[in-house]
């Protein structure tokens, strides 16, 4: 039990540990509405696509979540602006802004040789390395998050299962989705100057797709979320400590691999029940009256 224990007796394993399950929070809270609206392309895009602002913030001094937010939120916007392309699809675009904004971002950090060294850490993050400032960071992220999602809720759920019927009712849907990927930047911004873009889509998409395989309505699904991020965070640092491997990425294996070990579980007892389940003879067609 000690041995168990003993990697949550360190102060800075500690604070990854708070640090991931407040980021398990804010990405349970989100990423159920990015996978529902098949937005998961977006929000990867969005994860790489914050270098140019990253790289500009830090050439001229600048705070390096505002400059990812802003270019973050550039993203999104582009994308919006294509989406009723007829030329192309809402993927072409979104796959065109991503290599544009990389390329560029790969651009300004060539001609940077003090924000070279630190690309590795905007890619892959240092989750042990978080600090008291940043968990109050993500702390207020969450507090914004939840408060927006619970206020906007009926016009996320009408926006993503019926957007016609949500203009129908007065629920705007174009605010609506306006303010959801406002909620998608603040997300990806805050969690990569904390723990870097592997960690931070790795929790958006798998602790959500996975809860989606085990919880039907949308707040059952984000809770499961909660509990699936939090617990592949435990066992992540948990891994990574005894085994030596980085914190941020062993984490976000862990997520996947959970995804995996749940929708093999969600197969296996599916076709169990379906061997077990009598087969249903069809019924009888009803006689009309009188026929006989």
């Amino acid at each position: 039990m000690a041995s168990l224990l003993e990697p949550f007796t360190v102060s800075f394993v500690v604070r990854s540990l708070i640090g991931g399950v407040l980021l398990a929070a804010a990405c349970a809270l989100v990423g159920v509405w990015v996978i529902a609206r098949g937005m998961t392309f977006l929000g990867e895009a969005m994860s790489h696509g914050m270098l140019p602002g990253v790289a500009i913030a830090s050439i001229f001094g600048g705070n390096l979540v505002v400059g990812a937010a802003a270019s973050a939120f550039a993203m999104a916007v582009g994308v919006n602006a294509l989406r009723h392309s007829r030329e192309f699809g809402r993927d072409t675009s979104i796959g065109l802004l991503f290599v544009g904004m990389l390329s560029v971002g790969v651009i300004v950090v060539s001609h940077s040789r003090s924000f070279a060294t630190d690309l590795t850490a905007f890619l892959f993050g240092d989750v042990l390395a978080i600090r008291w400032p940043d968990l109050l960071l993500l702390a207020g992220a969450v507090a914004v998050i939840a408060v927006t999602s619970a206020v906007c809720y009926r016009p996320f759920l009408a926006l993503t299962f019926d957007p016609r019927k949500a203009r129908t009712l007065g629920l705007r849907p174009e605010i609506a989705n306006a303010v959801m990927l406002a909620l998608l930047t603040i997300t990806m911004a805050v969690a990569f100057s904390v723990v870097g873009t592997l960690l931070a889509f790795g929790m958006l998409i798998a602790p959500s797709a996975a809860a989606m395989l085990v919880a039907r309505r949308l707040p059952a699904v984000m809770l499961t979320s909660f509990g699936i991020g939090s617990a592949a965070t435990v066992a992540g640092l948990w891994l990574s400590w005894h085994a030596a491997t980085a914190a941020g990425a062993t984490i976000a294996a862990v997520a996947v691999l959970l995804f995996f070990v749940i929708l093999g579980v969600r197969r296996v007892t599916t076709a169990v029940r379906r061997r077990r389940s009598p087969a249903r003879t069809p019924a009888p067609h009803p006689v009309p009256e009188g026929s006989l």
